[in-house]
Parts: structure tokens; sequence; C-alpha cells
């Protein structure tokens, strides 16, 4: 267990959604935790599953979908040298002029704390958000998502601390 930090659930699981408002286009869904900041009652990450959809095949073009979940509200999608992003999942595929070959390509990094690691991120905040945007894509892409996590209290300087740096980012 983290230092400073106490649990006061059972694992739970929280299932999201979300669907580009209009192809290519950043479009973020908040997923409210509804903790209790008069308690310092934060969310720990222990793992994040991602089913996003497949980018099109299109000829002569690499089309992407690129997925995230961040503890912020973004302007973008945002990447892992972002330090507001918990978990990402990407795929493209680039199909040669009249479609003869095409070339997929799929990541997801992290889905769950390291080795060693009980959690991947903590929350201190009321929100998570699960970003999507396509690239070169002529659909709306799409995302599911489940959290999986427990609440827990901090204390005042864990807390304090954790806001703080969940905030000015």
């Amino acid at each position: 267990m983290v230092k400073g930090i106490k649990a006061t659930s059972d694992i739970v699981a929280i299932s999201t959604s979300v669907t580009e408002s209009a192809a290519n286009t950043l479009t973020s869904n908040t997923v409210e935790l509804a903790l209790s900041p008069l308690d310092n009652q934060v969310f720990v990450v222990t793992k994040i599953d991602m089913d996003i959809s497949n980018p099109d095949l299109l000829p002569g073009t690499e089309c992407r979908n690129h997925v995230t979940v961040s503890s912020r509200a973004r302007t973008t999608v945002g990447s892992l040298a972002d330090n507001d992003v918990i978990a990402l999942s990407r795929k493209s595929i680039e199909g040669a002029a009249g479609l003869t070959t095409a070339v997929a390509f799929s990541e997801e990094a992290p889905n769950q704390g390291s080795p060693g690691q009980e959690y991947l991120f903590i929350v201190f905040t009321n929100d998570i958000f699960l970003n999507i945007v396509g690239t070169n894509n002529a659909t709306v892409m799409q995302s599911q998502a489940r959290i999986w996590g427990y609440r827990a209290t901090a204390s005042s300087s864990v807390y304090a601390a954790g806001v703080q740096a969940e905030l000015l980012g």
C-alpha cells in the first residue's frame, strides 16, 4: 500500500465510452468519480482496459485512432510524455495506393502498474477523462474503457501535494 493512502473500498470497475463528435475531431468524455474532498478521498487506478475502433483503410493514406485516459481536461489527446495522461491506446493503418498492401500497427501502454507497483495512477481531483481523436479517417472513431481501482483516503499532506501536482501539472 502507498504510504499516506488508506483503502476505503474494494476494487470497482467504471465503464465509459466516447465517440468523436465529427471525424478527426478531438472529443472527450468526463467520468465523474464523486470523490469527497472534505474527506481527502482519492481514486487509486489499478488497471485500464480500452477497446478502440479500427481506423479506416484508405488508399495511400495513414489513418489513426488515438485514445487516452487523463486526469485533467485536455486540448490535445496527449501522450505518455504528459504527466496527466494515465494510459493510451493507438491504432493506425497505412494502405498502399490501390490497396494492394496495407500495414497495421497498434500500441497500448501502460494498462496496469509496473511489476512491484500496486497501482497505475492516483487521481486526486473529482474527474478523469476519456479522450479520442482520429487522423485522416472518413468515419468517426469510438472507444470504450473500463477503469479498475478503489477509493481511498489520503493523509492531509499527501492529499494537498497530490491535488497541487494534478492541477498544476
